[in-house]
């Protein structure tokens, strides 16, 4: 696959035309370094993972720079999607007592990704940035360093080891089965899922909206116009089933890394 291959597409090519359908594929997740420094390409997904980090931080600072007793639009919005992780994700999994102190970790981490998700149906950007793996990856690593890191300052190197391989001596002769079971599911299995579950349901998404953007256009002549038209809906239909998933998969995401912040502080029986 060569670098210069783009989401971009012969505009000229129709049906009843000598050129086949331009089906996408993995060249409609490529893009050309936008420059270069020292062997570092910056490419359009990192600018909009920054945009996203800046629309986050800069959305909530702006809600609670100046907070009101009688909160304006901007503050009520704002405590609304705070509220709405602490209480239907954070307080449900972890509990107010022991998940209170975590609550700004989860809340960054949910916006975070869902504007990362959102970028696919924003005008000019139209990329969902966690349809490549690299980012979903980076997220799940630093929900696991903190969910090993707290199994171990809880229980303690012996205790922790115990947690993460779910040690119980009543299981007898097959306890050390389940030992090896639980430790490839929690120490290798278990990060990749997480990073996995949100790339493939944002790449599937994004592919299934860039064909029948490119079929629609594709049959844009003669008699594919009728063809065209249904094409169309279903663009409209992906990109509105598209909008929900983004929100479901970063609930989902936050919702895994809850369960395992619970898991690490859970005592060991």
């Amino acid at each position: 696959m060569s670098a210069d291959q783009t989401l971009a597409f012969d505009p000229d090519c129709h049906i009843f035309t000598p050129c086949g359908f331009p089906a996408p594929g993995l060249h409609t997740f490529m893009y050309e370094p936008m420059f270069s420094v020292g062997g570092f390409d910056f490419t359009k997904p990192m600018l909009l993972a920054i945009l996203g980090s800046i629309v986050v931080v800069g959305f909530f600072w702006a809600a609670f720079n100046k907070p009101k007793l009688i909160p304006g639009k901007m503050q009520m919005v704002g405590e609304a999607g705070y509220d709405f992780v602490r209480r239907g994700i954070v307080y449900e999994i972890i509990g107010k007592k022991d998940g209170q102190k975590y609550v700004p970790f989860m809340v960054s981490l949910f916006f975070f990704v869902w504007i990362m998700n959102l970028w696919s149906i924003i005008p000019l950007a139209q990329f969902p940035v966690t349809s490549l793996i690299a980012f979903p990856a980076a997220l799940a690593l630093i929900v696991y360093v903190v969910w090993v890191s707290l199994t171990f300052k809880k229980h303690g190197f012996v205790g922790g080891w115990k947690n993460i391989l779910g040690y119980d001596k009543s299981l007898g002769a097959i306890l050390p089965l389940i030992m090896l079971l639980e430790f490839f599911s929690n120490l290798i299995i278990r990060p990749f899922t997480h990073a996995v579950r949100l790339f493939a349901n944002m790449f599937a998404g994004h592919l299934l909206i860039v064909m029948f953007s490119l079929a629609t256009w594709y049959l844009m002549n003669g008699l594919g116009f009728v063809y065209a038209g249904a094409s169309f809906v279903m663009v409209i239909i992906m990109t509105a089933f598209e909008l929900f998933i983004q929100a479901v998969q970063a609930y989902v995401f936050v919702l895994l890394a809850c369960s395992y912040v619970q898991g690490a502080l859970a005592e060991h029986h």
